[in-house]
């Protein structure tokens, strides 16, 4: 019996311990206002079983802007395992130095202002062929129906790819690889992750490598456009006054093209008020993720080194401090402020030296495919 009590007692002692330890990390400072939650799992399951790690989520724009800055010094862009697994060693995230500039650069080349501008003509006919053909259609799943017109038509650049003439279903390979990333990563027949991880051997592998290269564009901007076709609805003024503008700022008839001096122009006016607007709300990144490489000290805090900090854009574009009414949709918020480029209170496509390498071509889409909706249909 007594031996049974000792046994108790020790181990009553190394829980103790053990929790205190982790309630209480090692850290040469003052760690940032949180909680650890409870051993081993943490606040949610949901960050723990992905990650294994302490995570920092900050709600600073002054911290998020100070992480973006100093991409590659202080902190280093990071992913979860299994994302890393399924990209590979050298992809575009995980580079840092001059790899990484080096593959953003053959990036830009490929999806850079002077290629969007020779491909413009295209994009706009492919919106209004689509729009076209979803207006005999009883009822469309935007956000599927989207995502499917931006994949095929980045695709046709990029690998020459052609659903009409391929038996091959690459949208559906590359939406199992999408699947894929955010499953739970158990590898056995059946579940998304192991399809995944079987895609990358078929015969469409190398089709599917380039694609990941701009993977983020496939899946943000048909949300973005969604989105905007819900706010349009929902707000019948924004909708009479974005169908005025069009026609104004285009200066022509609607059955015309644009020309890329048309599309520079709308960039700013109100097409692109209504633009950041629905970008705001759309969290388009809920959370970018960041590593810290050594101990790091910010506002009298410290974050130790190896911790994830994840900088979460949607608590910085809902500040009620920084945008009055922040749940309401009001383009005229912008009136008079910068269009372009990232701030601290404004991180629609990232920010830093990481800022999207995709942002001029969801832009585009997010100008042509309204245009084509406001000035053809209703």
């Amino acid at each position: 019996m007594l031996v049974l009590t000792c046994i108790g007692a020790l181990f009553l002692i190394c829980v103790t311990h053990w929790v205190n330890k982790w309630r209480n990390p090692r850290c040469n400072g003052k760690l940032p206002p949180g909680s650890m939650g409870f051993p081993l799992v943490g606040e949610t399951l949901r960050f723990f079983v992905p990650y294994s790690t302490f995570d920092i989520a900050p709600f600073d724009p002054d911290l998020n802007h100070f992480v973006f800055q100093q991409e590659g010094q202080l902190f280093q862009s990071w992913y979860p395992d299994t994302f890393t697994e399924i990209f590979g060693r050298q992809n575009v995230g995980s580079l840092h130095g001059f790899t990484y500039k080096y593959l953003k650069n053959m990036v830009l080349n490929l999806f850079g202002p002077e290629r969007l501008k020779k491909m413009l003509p295209e994009v706009e006919n492919t919106a209004c062929r689509m729009l076209q053909r979803w207006s005999s259609q009883k009822s469309v799943e935007l956000k599927e129906a989207t995502a499917s017109m931006i994949f095929d038509l980045t695709a046709r650049k990029l690998i020459s790819y052609d659903q009409d003439d391929l038996l091959v279903n690459l949208r559906g390979n590359f939406v199992a690889f999408i699947q894929g990333l955010i499953s739970s990563p158990l590898d056995i027949p059946g579940t998304a992750y192991y399809m995944c991880l079987q895609g990358k051997c078929n015969e469409n592998a190398e089709g599917l490598a380039k694609l990941k290269a701009v993977s983020a564009p496939f899946e943000t901007t048909p949300l973005a456009l969604t989105l905007a076709v819900k706010f349009l609805s929902d707000n019948p003024s924004v909708l009479n006054k974005m169908s005025t503008r069009q026609i104004y700022e285009t200066g022509k008839n609607t059955d015309s093209g644009l020309t890329w001096r048309e599309y520079k122009s709308m960039t700013l006016t109100y097409t692109f008020q209504f633009i950041n607007e629905t970008v705001r709300l759309a969290y388009i990144v809920p959370g970018i993720f960041r590593k810290t490489p050594r101990e790091i000290h910010f506002k009298g805090y410290t974050i130790p080194a190896g911790w994830e900090v994840m900088v979460c854009p949607p608590a910085v574009h809902l500040n009620p401090e920084k945008y009055q009414d922040p749940l309401i949709f009001n383009p005229s918020r912008w009136e008079g402020t910068e269009m372009s480029g990232a701030s601290r209170n404004f991180m629609e496509f990232g920010g830093g030296m990481r800022f999207c390498v995709g942002t001029d071509f969801t832009k585009v889409q997010m100008a042509v495919f309204p245009h084509c909706q406001i000035t053809k249909y209703r």
